[in-house]
């Protein structure tokens, strides 16, 4: 039975991160790809929403929610992160009860976001400022770059100067330089090793599979800026380094490797995981995962460096440009197919519907899978088909194996 032992520390970091809220003089909530640096020098706990939204997805109980938020206004189409998260509140519900002791969701004294991912996080999280009464400020970069440029990172440098007299009476601290170099340092540090810990699978056989990354990725989304994430994934890494020098992965032997594109379908992750796994397919490479690694990050240049690391994400870039970097992934991993997955109520982070996947095959002549689903909205998601679609799928790519 193959184990990443490391696990069972995740459990414990996973657990310290959210204890922390309990006891935090000053807590700030942050988009998941948000100045949590910048928050984390004036001494705040960082909560990000959109990690409830992904947990909601995983227990399997943002269907239960959503309608109370459909009830409010809002439609059923748009990001079942947002609508499962205030529906969730609405109910007085959480599983960060059950699995951590928290008696709700953390109040925060201070809403920070960046619309760098979608416009839909300025509306959840300006909802809950209303609710909590509380300071909400937005950065609001170039969208959809093909390169972000000197006057863009210039711009986009200028608004994270500008929330610092918002997190100064938030945290009742005056912002310190040094401090934000050092926590930025710390979360280059981090996400380096994150980068490392993703390259594993560039073996085979691979330590590391996208299913096993998108758990192993709490930290790296959470906890940056700290001592606790540098540790976890050097400890990651060590394990998989020792696996990858015993010749030890997660499947014995790979038939197939598969790069995933989009969002994950959380409440499936288990299904979908033993699905390739039965058929000896190896899901290697995934752009989510990639979607947390900081290449810019530079302490002496910190504004200007953090705003250049948050406007270049993979889902802020142009079609051009996603495709540039889905084909040197795949060529760095090996990727015999790619799968697209289209995800209903995640239009931002589905990138299926403006003719890539069929380019990317004429270009490349990886074959493409579309797969019809959602990030927390089961509805969306047709079980019985998806798994015929995947397993025909993995036929095919064996027997072009087979033929080449």
């Amino acid at each position: 039975m193959y184990e990443i032992k490391t696990t069972k520390l995740l459990k414990n970091v996973m657990k310290d991160y959210f204890s922390s809220f309990m006891s935090a003089r000053k807590i700030a909530w942050c988009t998941s790809v948000g100045p949590a640096e910048l928050l984390r020098s004036f001494g705040f706990e960082v909560y990000f929403p959109e990690n409830h939204g992904a947990l909601l997805g995983a227990t399997r109980q943002a269907g239960d929610f959503i309608p109370s938020t459909v009830a409010l206004g809002y439609s059923g189409d748009i990001c079942s992160y947002l609508t499962s998260d205030i529906g969730a509140y609405l109910n007085k519900k959480t599983p960060l009860a059950e699995h951590y002791g928290l008696n709700g969701i953390p109040k925060p004294d201070l809403i920070v976001y960046n619309t760098n991912q979608c416009r839909e996080v300025q509306d959840w999280f300006t909802w809950f400022a209303r609710e909590f009464k509380c300071p909400a400020v937005g950065i609001f970069p170039p969208r959809h770059v093909e390169e972000a440029g000197e006057a863009e990172i210039k711009d986009v440098a200028a608004q994270f100067k500008a929330i610092i007299p918002s997190c100064e009476e938030a945290s009742g601290k005056k912002f310190d330089i040094d401090h934000f170099r050092e926590t930025l340092l710390m979360s280059k540090e981090a996400t380096l090793l994150w980068k490392e810990v993703l390259a594993t699978s560039k073996n085979t056989p691979a330590p590391l599979s996208f299913f096993d990354g998108t758990i192993h990725m709490g930290p790296i989304v959470v906890l940056r800026g700290t001592q606790a994430a540098k540790d976890y994934y050097t400890a990651l890494l060590a394990e998989l380094r020792e696996k990858i020098s015993s010749e030890k992965g997660f499947l014995e032997k790979e038939k197939s490797r598969i790069y995933w594109d989009g969002m994950p379908i959380w409440g499936k992750l288990r299904t979908l995981s033993e699905l390739f796994v039965q058929n000896n397919s190896a899901v290697v490479a995934s752009t989510y995962c990639n979607s947390w690694v900081f290449d810019a990050f530079d302490e002496n240049d910190p504004f200007v460096s953090s705003a250049k690391a948050y406007t270049e994400i993979f889902i802020n870039r142009s079609e051009n440009a996603k495709m540039r970097m889905l084909k040197e992934l795949s060529e760095e991993f090996r990727i015999d197919g790619m799968i697209f997955h289209n995800a209903k109520t995640c239009f931002n982070n589905s990138n299926a519907n403006f003719g890539l996947p069929l380019r990317f095959y004429r270009e490349t002549g990886i074959p493409v899978l579309v797969v019809e689903g959602d990030l927390c909205d089961l509805r969306f998601f047709s079980e019985g088909q998806s798994i015929t679609k995947i397993e025909t799928f993995i036929e095919q790519l064996e027997s072009i194996r087979v033929t080449h």
